[in-house]
């Protein structure tokens, strides 16, 4: 194990070198937790094609989903950035399917978040709408909004998202939690444009959820698009609290 700047560190473990936090309460909201690998002497056989193992056919482990298979049920070497790998780890065809999926977004709408979007916000039952810039923080842990005022929703303490499209309204009804998101038809080419975005978090110290709204202002197509990564962000947040 070895120290590097920025406040994380180069581990070793049997799937691979990752690069962690030092300090594993900051870790990112996003990453996942090494599997436990399933043991050799539980199976003989390919979890995939059944294959029995031998001395010429060897057993692999998926460094995502810890299953054992044969060396063609599971010879992808695939960035698995979810558990901070360095480099490609070897993962079974279903998880390196999920796995590259994750790092279209890591390398494209974690950018799009960080980078941030304008919008106007209303908190909880006020009326006032004050223009704020909306991004991620580069731990990932946090919202920032910056305007005449400045304030910051963990995400940790997002109970509910609702992204609004044109032609919809937010109301209790329609407000999705984790497990119920909407549906990846909203997208930046997709029939629905993303133009607003309502969030339900309890604020630190309180009990109380609080409201958020908030509405695309200025360049709209930057706006809906910083919605659109937020909404897939949503889905692997609440599979990193599934897992």
């Amino acid at each position: 194990m070895s120290a590097v700047p920025d406040g994380k560190k180069l581990v070793r473990s049997p799937s691979g070198l990752r690069m962690v936090p030092e300090n594993g309460a900051f870790n990112s909201p996003f990453s996942l937790d090494e599997p436990q690998w399933v043991p050799d002497k539980e199976c003989p056989k390919c979890m995939q094609c059944d294959t029995k193992f031998d001395f010429i056919t060897r057993k692999h482990h998926c460094r995502r989903c810890g299953r054992c298979f044969c060396d063609k049920c599971c010879s992808q070497k695939v960035s698995l950035p979810r558990m901070c790998f360095v480099d490609p780890v070897r993962q079974c065809a279903e998880c390196s399917l999920i796995s590259q999926k994750e790092v279209e977004f890591y390398d494209k709408q974690l950018k799009v978040l960080t980078a941030g979007g304008t919008f106007g916000v209303k908190v909880g039952s006020s009326e006032k709408s004050e223009t704020m810039v909306c991004r991620l923080s580069n731990n990932h842990r946090y919202l920032f909004l910056d305007g005449d005022s400045h304030f910051e929703v963990e995400l940790s303490r997002i109970s509910s998202m609702q992204v609004l499209t044109e032609g919809s309204t937010p109301g209790e009804k329609d407000i999705c939690s984790y497990t119920s998101l909407l549906d990846n038809q909203i997208s930046e080419g997709g029939s629905l444009r993303a133009n607003g975005m309502v969030l339900q978090y309890m604020p630190p110290g309180s009990q109380n959820l609080q409201d958020l709204y908030m509405d695309t202002a200025d360049d709209k197509r930057v706006s809906s698009a910083w919605l659109v990564a937020m909404h897939k962000a949503a889905k692997l947040l609440y599979e990193s609290k599934d897992q």
